[in-house]
């Protein structure tokens, strides 16, 4: 009945995180669907820059995450001050690493001409990998907001504010791509157009909701401008970095799976993109929980409960266990349906795709175990090990047997997926024994 009962709080905490994810990750999928509309070509060059973008991207959100810590363990002690630093030294990190990285990315752009890319890939994707960089700024602010407000469990508005943000970004697309409502029609282009506009609108709105609620107001900024709090923001950036990196060591395995892909051909990329899109999608139900669940964590801390922990991380683990098990079985069953909503003329693209769909349903089982048990090491700031544990899963484990089996072995370009779902399997069961084994450590405090 506890563990019953703590399902439902943890639950009711990551509904609209889990549907915010969603959302977002909805938005992708509309793009690739929008831009597969102007051709195989386009949707490849979309693939590329978006790999690309989405390493330095979940960079910034895993330092962020250290918000989401620090502001729930605040709220637990009912330290309106402390809460209120968090958030200003919180998007300061967030608006300086959005500059700092767009900045990179421009004097870095001639650089994907040496990823060995099909060149008419390349070329369409230059102008829409800066215009997506550039939305970072605004995105990675967006998310420090966001993530001090869900800490705060005022998670509706900021999941409103962020489907908005969506919607806006989906109506943009339509203007700009196709050059709708008297707008030129950019293409891919246009698309990025859409994500920086969409991305500055959220932002703006996140920070008018915090001015106007007044239920808000002990708990939120006075005033933004001021100068950075640095013993703040060395315990922030001491807590998130571990957490950037791990989240970088994932999502950069998933990158460099694409790039070798890319290697075999422009249909095989879309193929990569088209699965890639459906597995992400399935991914966001556990990204949600494992978010809910550092909050919960970190409220436990804050409360000093440690001796509840256990009931925590076991039904962190049952409600994760069962949504993989639904998104496998739908990704398994509904494979071909799937790949062949994307494109309709392509059938190596439709074959390439149900085969990596198959792998992207075995892997959700210990993919979402994973995930669940970085969230929950999050809460308890438990972040450096597991960074380290994830970089030996992925790019000692992974990469390198997925490397083998598709260049040495003649398996193709499915194989990779295989070494990804074997560095995902290695980092399920690393992450999860030093989860159970830190239970020692808290009944002690």
């Amino acid at each position: 009945m506890t563990i019953f009962k703590e399902s439902k709080t943890i639950l009711f905490l990551s509904i609209p995180l889990i549907i915010g994810q969603l959302g977002q990750m909805l938005l992708g999928l509309v793009d690739s669907v929008m831009i597969a509309r102007v051709g195989v070509t386009e949707l490849a060059a979309l693939t590329l820059a978006n790999s690309i973008f989405f390493v330095p991207f979940v960079f910034g959100m895993g330092i962020l995450t250290c918000i989401s810590v620090r502001t729930s363990t605040a709220r637990g002690r009912n330290d309106t001050t402390g809460a209120r630093s968090v958030c200003r030294n919180g998007v300061y990190i967030g608006l300086i690493l959005g500059i700092i990285i767009f900045t990179l990315a421009m004097l870095s752009s001639d650089l994907l001409e040496f990823l060995k890319q099909d060149p008419d890939v390349v070329r369409k994707s230059r102008t829409f990998y800066i215009i997506l960089m550039a939305s970072l700024i605004p995105g990675l602010v967006a998310v420090a907001l966001k993530n001090h407000a869900d800490a705060l469990s005022r998670i509706w508005t900021a999941f409103w504010i962020s489907m908005a943000g969506v919607l806006l970004n989906v109506l943009l697309n339509w203007v700009f791509i196709f050059g709708n409502l008297g707008a030129p029609a950019l293409g891919l282009e246009g698309a990025g157009v859409a994500t920086l506009i969409a991305r500055c609108a959220t932002v703006i709105a996140m920070l008018v909701w915090f001015k106007i609620d007044t239920s808000l107001l002990d708990w939120t900024p006075h005033k933004w401008l001021r100068k950075l709090d640095l013993t703040e923001t060395k315990k922030l950036i001491k807590l998130g970095l571990p957490s950037g990196l791990q989240s970088t060591t994932e999502v950069g395995a998933f990158v460099a799976t694409g790039l070798l892909i890319g290697r075999f051909g422009a249909e095989a990329l879309a193929a990569q993109n088209v699965a890639l899109t459906f597995a992400g999608l399935a991914f966001m139900i556990p990204l949600g929980l494992s978010i809910a669940l550092t909050i919960r964590v970190g409220e436990r801390i804050g409360l000093g409960q440690h001796n509840k922990l256990k009931t925590t991380f076991i039904s962190g683990w049952l409600i994760t266990l069962v949504f993989s098990c639904v998104t496998a079985a739908i990704l398994l069953t509904f494979r071909h349906e799937l790949a062949s909503s994307f494109v309709k003329d392509a059938p190596v693209v439709i074959s390439l795709a149900t085969s990596f769909l198959v792998v992207a349903g075995i892997f959700q089982l210990v993919d979402c175990q994973q995930v669940a048990s970085i969230g929950m090491l999050r809460g308890l700031e438990d972040t450096t090990i597991p960074a380290w544990m994830c970089l030996f899963s992925y790019w000692v484990i992974g990469i390198p047997t997925g490397y083998y089996f598709a260049f040495h072995r003649g398996m193709g370009p499915v194989a990779i997926w295989w070494g990804l779902a074997l560095g995902l399997t290695v980092a399920a069961i690393l992450l999860g024994i030093r989860l159970w084994k830190s239970l020692k450590h808290e009944a002690r405090v």
